[in-house]
């Protein structure tokens, strides 16, 4: 297997890829723009870039590859590392594949189209809650053994 990549500098489940990876022993990049606190675990490896848009997507964009698994809200980035071959996982435990990610990028663009044209219009996220953490950490659980599988059957 190769590692856990995960875009870090917004995401909410630092801590139960954390645990997924010590448990299955896979090697954890968290790239992040700074301001993380680095993790005494010696499967973790703090990147820090430079700071600016994209700068860490970037990162994980030109080496995630087969084998791996990134972990993102970005779905541009989601969307070159389902290309270079990696599995990727929303910090809700959706898994962004070659069959959805076309619709997923879609949805995206049409979305920040509507913002655009409606100023007004308030959003976010809803509150993330316990149960997504748990979802997520089955989900990357259930992806990086799937990983492990692939890479070890060449």
């Amino acid at each position: 297997m190769g590692v856990i990549w995960i875009d870090a500098d917004a995401c909410p489940v630092k801590a139960e890829a954390e645990r997924v990876a010590t448990r299955l022993s896979i090697k954890l990049m968290m790239v992040s723009n700074g301001g993380l606190r680095p993790s005494p675990n010696p499967l973790v490896e703090m990147v820090y870039v430079d700071r600016g848009p994209d700068v860490a997507d970037m990162y994980i964009a030109e080496r995630a590859t087969r084998g791996d698994v990134v972990v993102t809200n970005d779905i541009p980035l989601a969307a070159k590392c389902v290309e270079a071959g990696a599995r990727v996982l929303r910090p809700d435990g959706e898994a962004l594949t070659p069959a959805n990610i076309g619709n997923v990028l879609a949805t995206r663009d049409l979305m920040s189209d509507l913002r655009s044209a409606d100023p007004f219009r308030q959003g976010g996220g809803k509150p993330f809650s316990k149960a997504d953490r748990s979802r997520f950490s089955d989900a990357l659980d259930r992806v990086a053994r799937a990983a492990q599988r692939e890479v070890s059957n060449g």
